[in-house]
């Protein structure tokens, strides 16, 4: 017989990677969290096992009260002329509290990812693309090429959820999932979640990822139907990029998809632009191709799409003079702010041990798992609400926003 007294599984939303998975159940063992999903990954178990410290706030290093912290970071705020407000790590209304809050302190925006949202922001600005949803990948892709990218290092439930179903409401609307062609192009990648069910292995094209640029020029020009005279390029027989060429023009709905922050090299965005133009290619053609810039975290889709439609353009890298920063970083623990000269003020997770002792240090809650809130998936086609799922006494980053701006 179930113990009466056993307290009912929660279903959650997992904001540890741009996929949001939405099908966590969690258990409540010992005032501790435990995952009883049958499908977790290793960031999702890594985010809900965080434990609920008991850290207070702090001025230069110093146990404080929250009002005393927070009447603090006032004063060097209305000191500051410049400040930056970076990280920028949390869910849409935490952005938004931040986005009010630099605006009344004419205060700069830059993610700890804006250098790869950069790179995509640089290529849809200048030419536009054509992409796809999670779900049209789930219903209609029947060719996946991941482009210099293993992509379960970002997202490691992609090919679980969207590529072979393996979970419950797992049938594709317009094809069949476990027929799916998937092909690697990049160093050396880790293929083993594109082998198909039936043991199928991936088609696999082995070169450094500094050569990409140039393997996709061929590729693209091989899918416009160009004669090539070079047998090889980049020490890639040229045989293996005219079949890679023929699958992705016989394919029904072809995805070429990438992380951005995996292509780590100068110009990286002439790589991203090859990708959508040979996307734009395969449409012109019979066939019909879409692209799917994968990876998100750190609620980066999020901040990138409210900045968006608060002030009108996206988010960008660079990096203004300033004279104060303001560390914001509510999901990840381990991810520091750069080294400073300048006044730090710190609003984030409650486990972080900073290697530079911040003026000001506040202890958040972390959505999804301290507070609710909602988030942008990595396509940007949805947006997911995250649950509170332990009981704590800790502020909200709205909250801790909220007051100070209140002083200024």
């Amino acid at each position: 017989m179930p113990d009466k007294h056993q307290k009912p599984l929660l279903k959650a939303t997992c904001p540890a990677c741009g996929l949001l998975c939405d099908d966590i159940l969690l258990a409540t063992e010992n005032e501790a969290l435990k995952l009883v999903s049958p499908n977790n990954c290793a960031k999702s178990m890594d985010f809900f096992s965080q434990k609920l410290s008991q850290t207070s706030p702090q001025i230069a290093g110093k146990t404080a009260t929250l009002q005393q912290a927070i009447v603090h970071a006032a004063s060097l705020l209305k000191a500051s002329k410049n400040p930056l407000f970076a990280g920028l790590s949390t869910e849409v209304q935490g952005f938004r509290a931040i986005y009010h809050l630099a605006q009344k302190t004419n205060g700069n925006l830059q993610h700890m990812n804006s250098q790869s949202t950069a790179c995509n922001m640089a290529v849809l600005q200048s030419t536009g693309w054509q992409t796809t949803t999670l779900t049209e990948v789930k219903n209609r892709a029947d060719v996946i090429v991941c482009v210099g990218t293993d992509v379960v290092l970002h997202n490691p439930r992609f090919f679980e959820r969207f590529v072979w179903l393996n979970t419950e409401n797992s049938d594709a609307m317009f094809t069949d999932a476990h027929a799916r062609q998937i092909i690697y192009i990049g160093d050396h990648l880790n293929t083993k979640a594109g082998i198909a069910p039936d043991g199928r292995q991936p088609i696999s094209i082995n070169c450094s990822n500094n050569d990409l640029p140039e393997i996709l020029a061929v590729l693209r020009a091989l899918i416009a139907g160009k004669t090539l005279k070079s047998q090889a390029v980049a020490g890639i027989d040229i045989g293996e990029l005219i079949a890679v060429a023929e699958t992705l023009k016989q394919a029904k709905y072809a995805v070429l998809a990438w992380v951005a922050k995996d292509l780590d090299f100068a110009h990286a965005e002439l790589t991203i632009q090859s990708i959508t133009e040979t996307v734009a290619a395969l449409n012109n053609q019979t066939s019909r191709a879409a692209g799917l810039s994968l990876g998100g975290s750190d609620g980066d889709t999020s901040a990138n799409n409210a900045n968006t439609w608060l002030r009108g353009y996206s988010l960008n890298n660079q990096q203004n003079t300033h004279d104060a920063i303001v560390w914001v970083n509510s999901f990840s623990p381990e991810k520091l702010p750069g080294k400073t000269d300048k006044p730090l003020i710190a609003l984030g997770n409650a486990n972080t041990q900073f290697t530079q002792t911040p003026d000001v240090f506040i202890p958040i809650a972390t959505p999804g798992l301290d507070s609710g809130g909602t988030l942008f998936r990595v396509d940007s086609a949805v947006v997911l609400p995250l649950k509170q799922v332990r009981e704590n006494s800790l502020p909200t980053l709205s909250d801790v926003v909220r007051q100070i701006e209140e002083l200024l």
